[in-house]
């Protein structure tokens, strides 16, 4: 009798304690909701802030950025081509922020005037092309500009201007299209190519953009950098290869022969 008992006491504990759980669950369930939706409520209004002060300084900063336009024309048009140069890089800093006008067209424009303005050797003029283009190609045993191979969608603005191939090194010239202002560009040191006959080539040198941790600073958005990368000699057996410096950055079937 007495283990009956015992055994009856024990199964209204457990209810007991199985309500209670219940119960809390039901609690803590309720009070998430109630946290959930004040977090949305907050983070509503904080979007709603930001839009209306994002509003609120384009407003206010149109007038100038046509200043900055204005100016930068019409120093252009009197030949001050360094004072138009830094009109239209200030103007250029409020429109990627505000989006008054095309930054591709602003950059284009900017980009034209470095070489007028004297700006080769300092700043975005990591540009240049004569700094990643060779004068001579000859000693090369192979050289295909702008060969057929596509990255994958994801890197768009990447593309392959020139491979050129000899017995002591595998030359890659590249064009890379920066996105944002002030742009960091740079090559993993992990990059190689790879041939069937050649397997896998690691970079030995870049020209004209650093390899991490070296970074290449980029100011404008939509510039467009030119660099070249180095790598040991493909086989004479090798007709293509693949280069890979990271999951976007990966190119296939480029000719080397």
């Amino acid at each position: 009798m007495k283990k009956v008992r015992f055994y009856m006491a024990l199964v209204v504990l457990v209810s007991i304690n199985m309500t209670m759980a219940a119960q809390f669950t039901e609690a803590e369930r309720i009070t998430h909701g109630v946290l959930s939706g004040l977090n949305s409520v907050l983070e509503s209004q904080e979007r709603k802030q930001k839009a209306e002060l994002y509003a609120k300084e384009k407003a206010q900063f149109k007038s100038a950025f046509d200043d900055a336009m204005d100016a930068a024309r019409e120093l252009e048009e009197d030949g001050k081509y360094a004072d138009a140069l830094a009109k239209y890089e200030e103007a250029a800093v409020l429109n990627w922020k505000y989006g008054y006008s095309d930054q591709r067209s602003l950059t284009r424009k900017i980009t034209s005037l470095y070489v007028p303005a004297g700006r080769t050797e300092e700043g975005p003029s990591i540009l240049n092309n004569s700094k990643v283009t060779l004068p001579d190609y000859s000693g090369y045993r192979f050289m295909r500009e702008n060969p057929i191979c596509k990255p994958s969608k994801q890197a768009e603005r990447i593309q392959i201007l020139r491979v050129c191939c000899s017995d002591t090194e595998t030359r890659i010239e590249m064009e890379y299209e920066t996105a944002s202002m002030n742009a960091n560009p740079y090559i993993d040191p992990d990059a190689y190519i790879k041939g069937k006959k050649s397997g896998k080539l690691r970079i030995v040198s870049a020209q004209n953009i650093g390899v991490k941790p070296s970074t290449t600073r980029v100011e404008q958005p939509y510039q467009k950098l030119r660099f070249a990368l180095i790598f040991p000699p493909l086989s004479l057996e090798d007709s293509e290869f693949e280069f890979k410096e990271s999951k976007e950055w990966h190119f296939k079937n480029i000719p080397c022969k």
